[in-house]
């Protein structure tokens, strides 16, 4: 007997249908939750920063066609023209999608880079993804609480001059798969982002200094083949730092990566490959 169809499975209407109602669960849940969300936004930034960053707009990965990149930085733009010095006032929730809104093309929004399942697409809005990523390493460089956070699971394409541990960014598809974090702090905090020719910039920033300062490191990185593929390893942790002694008073997993290799395993870098894994791997 033949599998019984889902409702996103039966054409472009099912599918479409199957969206809507997925967004109207998504609009219960928050009202159910009883969350306030961040929706002020300040020109002027508030006196402290907590975390800069920057990351660059344009990598080239194989096979991916570089204009799906450059229709990226536009999305980007868009997107950060919504979310640009937005306050999170203590108890406050920050969400993506409630702050960038549907990115239709209507509203300038074209074709940039997407992730579906283990494949790079065309998507309108594609791109997004980067201006979450931003803003979820920020936050990771706080004592603010991330409360949603969709981890991509595999290794979908080399490194290429990555700047933060392998893992640490989030997937964002409206509005289903949102990014979200709460103020639980004392003070409201502030998102700052901003495009230059070559990157994507983003500052947190606060009233005062919070007590402690935090720093992401991955530890016992290597790739090792297994049974069905070959996989990368590691482990992130936030190792939390007492800014008045200097000394860390506590060292936190945030991730542990088994993300299995999509791209060829030709292109893994010979030294990072644990031997001992790769040879039981072959047995």
């Amino acid at each position: 007997m033949a599998a019984r169809k889902l409702l996103c499975q039966m054409g472009p209407v099912g599918y479409w249908l199957s969206l809507r109602k997925e967004y109207l669960l998504r609009d219960l849940k928050h009202l159910m939750s009883g969350a306030v969300f961040a929706k002020k936004r300040q020109a002027t930034p508030l006196p402290c920063l907590v975390k800069g960053h920057t990351s660059l707009l344009l990598r080239r990965l194989s096979g991916v066609d570089m204009e799906l990149q450059r229709g990226k930085i536009q999305n980007l733009r868009l997107a950060i023209a919504k979310l640009n010095g937005i306050l999170i006032e203590p108890g406050e929730t920050f969400s993506f999608w409630k702050l960038v809104g549907y990115p239709s093309a209507k509203q300038g929004y074209t074709q940039g880079l997407t992730i579906s399942g283990i494949r790079f697409e065309a998507g309108l809005g594609g791109g997004l993804c980067q201006l979450a990523n931003m803003a979820h390493w920020l936050v990771l460089n706080s004592p603010l609480t991330v409360t949603e956070l969709h981890h991509h699971s595999d290794a979908l394409f080399p490194d290429d001059r990555r700047t933060v541990p392998f893992g640490t960014g989030t997937s964002v598809f409206y509005k289903n798969v949102d990014y979200q974090f709460k103020n639980t702090t004392d003070q409201p905090v502030q998102l700052l982002f901003w495009l230059t020719e070559t990157d994507l910039c983003g500052e947190l920033r606060t009233m005062t200094p919070f007590p402690y300062r935090y720093r992401i490191i991955e530890e016992d990185s290597h790739y090792r083949r297994e049974p069905d593929g070959w996989y990368r390893v590691s482990r992130v942790y936030r190792r939390v730092i007492d800014r008045a002694s200097g000394k860390e008073v506590a060292k936190e997993l945030v991730l542990d990566n088994h993300s299995r290799v999509m791209y060829d395993p030709a292109l893994i870098p010979p030294d990072q490959i644990r031997q001992d894994a790769a040879e039981e791997g072959a047995v």
